[in-house]
């Protein structure tokens, strides 16, 4: 049974306990590269060491596995907290990780007095106190809704510190989209009905909206106020285009709805959001998961969906397969979140729908993602023909600086899976000379190598000087026999499709423009380009804003802070007049004159 165990690993299966818990495995330096949880201890960790494994992910942590260690709980809904926890904690690197994505984005109605503003942010309550609405499966559907609630409502949307420095009406009041409260054009009463009225929209009830909207309309046209009534009726219009598009919120009710499939090693799981009663949209996971029991998959799927990303969880979960271990994952959720929860299956009528609705986006999600599959797949097959050695794991380092100012380096990793976000790196790289961009990369090199194994292609961007300095790299760490390097220089005008391969005996190879394997080679190089410069700009940004801020004199670490506070962060500060400036408590014209001259003269 365990004919791929070594000989200290079988003696510990053979003394392993058949109750549930947790098992960790180890590598041989004690490193936790693995948490899960069991029914049955002795069974599941076993399995690990059958022949028929054919996953790779598995293979590779079979491979390094070099000890175990568990521990005996009493129940599987302890067992399962208890393996979140740890997961949470340690973050080992064969756990299914959904880090990728940050907190859900989330319509709040601040607690501004007296006149609260309509906003979007991430994370539930976690930077603004006040009244939350969503999750909002993307900034997209946020931003529709915030614009219908501009349209019918006119609540304010701009920041606090703009808020606070208007003398006359902006351009939102202009087409009809704020009430213009900044500069006393409505007044906290009214406004206060407006803000209640977008409370009862977000919350689903429109129907005493309506006819509030129509007994405004006839009431003002009564009284010969036209104008009046015209803007009432373009509300009610308005409202009742929204109520048409959302003819699939027939009852009140919060839910997630979570559909599963899988096809030739794609899995793929769709998470459909309802809150108060309303289809908030959807979004497509694709975890790194493969087999034949779709419960099971989307069982652990779900422990690590709403224990690792999730704010929050409504209290009804439907899915589309029965899950083994559905009433252990209620109680461990229910515990975990301190509110009851039920995972349904079989449902009816609008859930019904919502169900079938799951199931048509996660079929398309599948397909789609089968199809970059297949075509990355075929990209790196025609790579190995062209490098005639196998290819699974491909990194590739790029150096981001400015004239030499705040030089970072990427590495980013690929995979037969595409991006291995997970797995990226960058390197803040300090003490070499500005501009360097030798030294530079033989820096992030030096770090990368030291502590973590070679991929099996290593790209490096840039020419023969790049490739042999990374040759030299190599031979210092005792890796040269190891290594596989390429180096990829820009051709002519540094336009795609002309780039050159240089290899390490000195040949030098130009694919054709449509070739699969350049194609493979330009997207890893591209991301390795983004990934560092979109480190190196937020890291020179940083590094000017607060540098040129210090240099002022007369402008201490408080009156630095109570500035950029007062304007919402350095870009603010820049767009400031003098007279804006002047307005910032404790800074005085004198001072606001020499931090205008400093940042423009």
């Amino acid at each position: 049974m365990n004919a791929h165990a070594r000989p200290h690993i079988e003696k510990i299966l053979a003394h392993m306990t058949t109750l549930p818990g947790v098992y960790r495995m180890l590598g041989k330096d004690g490193e936790l590269l693995y948490v899960g949880k069991a029914k049955n201890l002795k069974n599941r960790v076993s399995s690990y060491f059958v022949k028929t494994i054919e996953h790779p992910k598995t293979q590779a942590l079979v491979s390094r596995i070099y000890d175990i260690e568990t521990l005996v709980v009493r129940s599987e809904t302890e067992a399962l907290l208890l393996e979140q926890n740890l997961i949470k904690l340690h973050r080992p690197p064969y756990n299914i990780m959904l880090r990728d994505d940050k907190s859900y984005v989330y319509i709040y109605i601040s607690a501004d007095k007296p006149y609260p503003r309509i906003a979007s942010g991430r994370g539930k309550g976690k930077h603004q106190a006040g009244k939350f609405f969503g999750p909002y499966p993307s900034a997209v559907n946020a931003k529709d809704t915030l614009l219908v609630l501009q349209k019918l409502f006119n609540v304010r949307q701009c920041e606090n510190s703009y808020f606070a420095q208007r003398k006359r009406p902006c351009l939102q009041y202009q087409i009809k989209r704020c009430s213009a409260p900044c500069v006393g054009l409505i007044s906290p009463e009214e406004y206060q009905q407006d803000v209640a009225n977008s409370l009862r929209f977000l919350q689903g009830d429109t129907k005493e909206l309506n006819q509030e909207l129509i007994q405004n309309m006839e009431a003002a046209a009564e009284a010969l106020e036209f104008e009046k009534a015209v803007f009432y009726r373009d509300r009610l219009a308005l409202l009742r285009d929204v109520q048409a598009n959302q003819a699939i919120y027939k009852i009140k009710g919060e839910a997630d709805i979570l559909a599963i499939a899988y096809q030739a090693g794609v899995t793929c799981v769709q998470i459909m959001h309802v809150r108060n009663g309303k289809m908030l949209g959807g979004k497509s996971y694709f975890p790194d998961m493969q087999g034949d029991d779709l419960g099971q998959m989307l069982n652990d799927f779900m422990a690590n969906f709403y224990f690792q990303v999730a704010d929050e969880v409504p209290s009804e979960l439907i899915v589309n397969v029965e899950l083994p271990d559905v009433k252990e994952l209620e109680q461990a959720l229910s515990q975990h979140f301190d509110k009851k929860i039920q995972i349904k299956h079989k449902v009816r009528e609008t859930r019904a729908e919502w169900q079938e609705l799951a199931q048509m986006n996660v079929q398309h999600g599948i397909k789609v993602q089968l199809a970059n599959h297949l075509q990355l797949h075929e990209r790196f097959h025609q790579l190995e023909q062209v490098l005639q050695r196998a290819v699974d794991r491909i990194e590739c380092f790029d150096i981001s600086h400015t004239m030499g100012e705040a030089t970072i380096a990427s590495c980013v990793v690929f995979d037969r899976g595409g991006m291995r976000k997970r797995d990226y790196r960058q390197f803040s790289i300090e003490d070499i000379t500005e501009g360097d961009d030798y030294a530079a990369m033989r820096q992030a090199l030096t770090r990368r190598y030291s502590k973590h194994m070679l991929p099996d292609v290593l790209l490096i961007d840039g020419g023969k000087g790049q490739l042999n300095m990374a040759m030299q790299v190599m031979q210092d760490l005792g890796l040269s026999d190891q290594a596989f390097l390429v180096g990829v220089s820009k051709g002519e005008g540094r336009k795609p499709g002309l780039e050159t391969l240089h290899f390490t005996d000195g040949r030098k190879a130009q694919l054709p423009e449509d070739h699969k394997a350049l194609h493979l080679i330009q997207q890893v190089r591209d991301e390795a380009h983004r990934f560092a410069i979109t480190k190196h700009r937020a890291k020179r940004d940083k590094r000017r804003s607060s540098s040129v801020l210090e240099a002022i004199p007369g402008l201490g670490p408080k009156r630095r802070r109570d500035l950029l506070t007062h304007f919402g962060g350095i870009q603010g500060v820049l767009k400031a007049s003098e007279k804006d400036l002047s307005l910032v408590p404790g800074l005085g014209a004198v001072l606001a004159r020499t931090i205008y001259k400093v940042l423009h003269e």
